[in-house]
């Protein structure tokens, strides 16, 4: 089975988000306990993280 760089991912796992953005994977879990965000899809009880969705939250942002 072929590995996809995490840079062409559409849907990162905690880990992969918490290496790509350099934010603590307990950071991830706060920002995605909301029920209104935006950059989190639940696969089950599995948590994706939408990498575009993230990448242009954490662009408008000044700090988390």
């Amino acid at each position: 089975m072929e590995k996809i760089p995490i840079w062409e991912k559409s849907n990162l796992t905690l880990e992969e988000a918490a290496a790509y953005f350099n934010i603590g994977i307990n950071k991830l879990r706060d920002l995605t306990n909301d029920e209104n965000c935006a950059f989190v899809l639940w696969c089950g009880s599995k948590r994706l993280i939408k990498r575009r969705k993230l990448d242009e939250y954490l662009e408008k942002t000044f700090s988390i």
